[in-house]
């Protein structure tokens, strides 16, 4: 396995990453619960941010996995109980990740192409070591330290002040610093003074640390600041957060000026030219990274001036203007002692390789992924051999590649070990947990049970979904407790449905049960407050937390902001029910098609066109205008059409939802906050836009309350035609919809 195959989403196929990211999804909530709620952690901080970035390079590669990211939009992790809460007035964003010199050089050409720049045009970028430690923003007000806090989410961070004052690198008061001033780096621990206290821990008989970056969280977030007095913490700045007056035009004079205020600031830093200079410094970073006495996991890549950092603006959870480039991974060999499987919210049975525990890369692995019954056999997707097709087998020696952006993976298999009483792994076909058929439809590499809500695996994770911080987040109500409610049986929540009823239904069980269970008459009404008070929901969360498959909470917001109600887009799947089921039915005759002339030898050409398949069934227009205004959605398209109308067709599925709805005060999503002429209408871009990319036109639009489209259909209001438009201008001319060019649609847009 190379480097490029296993760090480079585009390596993968589309139900490659699919699954890669659905065991992404699962390793970040577990590590989220394992950190701030038992206060064992899994992860270390950087590799749960990493974890979260390769999960978002995913999203980036292939589009559509944006429909089932139920984690795309989340930084970090929630702020642990022990300490106050510290909201960010500019949020503390991850970074996206390049892997390889490729991937740096595609960060280039997209900066470029975001802001219309051609490859001749000087762009400059600063590049940084990436350290290994704790992000910690800093405020400073009239030159005086008045708070810190974790990262945490993103938005809300620990308040860790009294601890960050205990820091050496970190100055109390500052000369001559805006009167606002909010300074963000790293917190780490130097490799000599880890290894002092690790020294002095096991002299008092104590419990050591496993690294630098966990001695420094670990001592950061001590609610006794005189323990964290003790250690030997330092700090970075790199960057900066709220501001009443700007530090420099460029990054580089915005660090030198935070250097000249008290601040340490790496001395690797450097301004680059070009893609070449960036990666000539990343080498001679990567050559010095024995000697630095401090741990560092890769260079960090930032346009220079800060007028285009602005321009670039944010994705939902990073900066455009901005990448970490990794070093490479690292491997370990270990013994196989099993192979489980686990069954997902959708069905999805997935495995999971279980491990005789080895440290790669500073971090004790004993779990891999092992993505799809495909990929433990030694194939791809397509029946082509990986790792020279070497199957993977319980008792087996297997190499573990660890990179600082992924979950643990088998790289290879050493075959010399085998003692001949091993046997391939048979991948089941009943799913483990409720007998159901497990099935793998055509195309898919993924086997899923077909028991729905009756599996309990299903059902579960489906209710964790429910009321995950995204969705619901109805405190008091996690994982443990619904996995307890589950199977009680004087109690039972199995639907989100029972939630909602079950202070109805309690009679004073939660009192009764508190001896087995840890409920009283006090943690029962706070229970019941906070599902009282989650009652209210926006329609966007509610639709996010159905736990539909392929509708992310990005996709639940665009149908929110579409439809406007629940009724709205119950409805319209009604309503376009009979298209979507010529859809599929149009799909299928194409795949046949193309199967049969494959299998004749020919080169595949595909005689049963779409069309022709539609027009056969002669579908009554207001279906076909449903399902066309449905998938033209921007960013919903026929895969999330196909789940939203399968879910809602399903008679079981369709009575928990419409009961749902019928506890719940849906909100409509709000309006824009600024007067807006074209807000509540539906935009379609078409052709080359000549004065701005399409991205920002989209955000743009959006940001004045807009619908953007990707097709244009009745519901249409304007069109907005650059040079090269071709067939959308003219449906729209034939529909009589109203088409701007772009200094047409500028001038539309501008502060009146």
């Amino acid at each position: 396995m190379t480097q490029n195959q296993t760090h480079d989403p585009s390596g993968l196929s589309q139900e490659q990453a699919k699954v890669e990211l659905l065991q992404l999804q699962a390793q970040l909530i577990a590590a989220d619960q394992a950190y701030h709620q038992d206060d064992t952690p899994i992860l270390s901080d950087a590799d749960y941010d990493a974890a979260k970035r390769r999960y978002q390079a995913l999203v980036t590669a292939f589009p559509r996995l944006q429909e089932i990211a139920t984690q795309l939009d989340t930084v970090g992790a929630p702020v642990g109980s022990g300490f106050g809460k510290i909201q960010h007035v500019v949020p503390m964003l991850s970074l996206g990740n390049a892997f390889d010199d490729g991937d740096v050089a595609d960060f280039d050409r997209s900066i470029r192409s975001y802001l219309g720049l051609d490859a001749n045009q000087p762009l400059a970028y600063t590049a940084e070591p990436k350290i290994d430690g704790l992000s910690l923003s800093l405020r400073y007000e009239k030159g005086v330290l008045i708070q810190a806090a974790t990262r945490g989410d993103g938005a809300t961070g620990e308040n860790v002040t009294a601890n960050a004052r205990t820091i050496a690198d970190i100055p109390q008061q500052l000369q001559g610093a805006p009167e606002v001033l909010e300074v963000r780096g790293e917190v780490y621990m130097s490799h000599e003074d880890f290894a002092a206290l690790n020294a002095r821990y096991m002299e008092r008989g104590g419990k050591t640390f496993a690294n630098p970056r966990n001695a420094a969280a670990g001592s950061l977030r001590q609610l006794d600041a005189e323990i964290t007095r003790e250690r030997p913490l330092r700090f970075f700045a790199y960057s900066w957060g709220d501001l009443s007056a700007p530090l420099g035009n460029t990054q580089s004079e915005a660090i030198e000026r935070l250097h000249e205020l008290g601040f340490q600031t790496n001395p690797l830093t450097q301004s680059c030219a070009s893609v070449a200079e960036m990666i000539a410094h990343y080498r001679h970073i990567e050559a010095q990274r024995a000697t630095l006495g401090y741990d560092i996991d890769g260079v960090v890549y930032k346009v220079d001036a800060l007028a285009l950092q602005a321009r670039l603006g944010f994705r939902s959870t990073t900066p455009r203007w901005a990448i970490a480039h990794k070093f490479p991974a690292e491997l370990a060999w270990t013994h196989l002692e099993a192979i489980d499987i686990q069954v997902g919210r959708t069905g999805a049975l997935s495995p999971v390789a279980r491990l005789t525990p080895v440290t790669v890369g500073g971090v004790v692995v004993s779990n891999a992924t092992l993505h799809n019954e495909d990929y433990i056999r030694g194939r791809d997707n397509k029946g082509e051999e990986i790792r020279d097709g070497k199957d993977i087998r319980v008792g087996d020696w297997v190499q573990i590649y660890r990179a600082g952006d992924v979950i643990p993976k088998v790289a290879d298999v050493d075959l010399t070990k085998r003692t001949g009483e091993d046997v391939p792994f048979d991948f089941p076909e009943t799913c483990p947990e409720c007998g159901s058929p497990a099935v793998r439809e055509e195309g898919d590499a993924v086997r899923r049970c077909t028991g729905g809500i009756i599996c309990p695996a299903q059902a579960i994770e489906k209710l964790k979904h429910f009321v995950s911080r995204k969705a619901f987040d109805i405190e008091g109500l996690g994982a443990k407790q619904l996995e307890m409610f589950y199977g009680d049986p004087d109690l039972p929540i199995r639907t989100p449905v029972d939630i909602y009823t079950l202070e109805e239904r309690d009679a004073g069980q939660l009192a009764k049960l508190k001896n087995r269970s840890g409920w009283g008459d006090q943690s029962a009404a706070n229970l019941f407050a906070a599902i009282t008070e989650k009652r209210n929901i926006a329609l966007g969360r509610m639709i996010f937390a159905l736990g539909i498959r392929h509708v992310g909470e990005v996709a639940a917001k665009d149908l929110a902001l579409h439809f406007g109600s629940w009724d709205e887009l119950a409805k319209a799947l009604d309503l376009a029910r009979p298209a979507a089921l010529a859809h599929r039915s149009a799909d299928m005759a194409e795949d046949q098609e193309r199967a049969e002339a494959n299998r004749e030898g020919r080169r595949a050409k595909i005689k049963e066109t779409r069309e022709a398949v539609l027009s056969r069934l002669e579908l009554h227009l207001a279906a076909r205008e449903a399902w066309e205004d449905l998938v033209g959605i921007d960013g919903i398209g026929a895969t999330v059409g196909l789940s939203l109308s399968d879910a809602l067709a399903n008679a079981q599925e369709r009575a928990v939802f419409d009961d749902l709805v019928g506890h719940l005060n849906i909100s409509a999503p709000a309006a824009p906050t600024q007067e807006s002429p074209v807000a509540g209408l539906t935009v379609v871009f078409t052709g080359k836009l000549e004065k701005m990319t399409r991205d920002e036109a989209k955000a743009r639009a959006e940001a004045l309350g807009a619908k953007v489209s990707g097709s244009v259909s009745k519901k249409t209001d304007i069109l907005v035609a650059g040079p090269g438009a071709g067939s959308k201008e003219k449906k729209a001319q034939d529909l009589g919809i109203r088409i701007l060019d772009e200094d047409g649609w500028l001038a539309e847009i501008a502060p009146k």
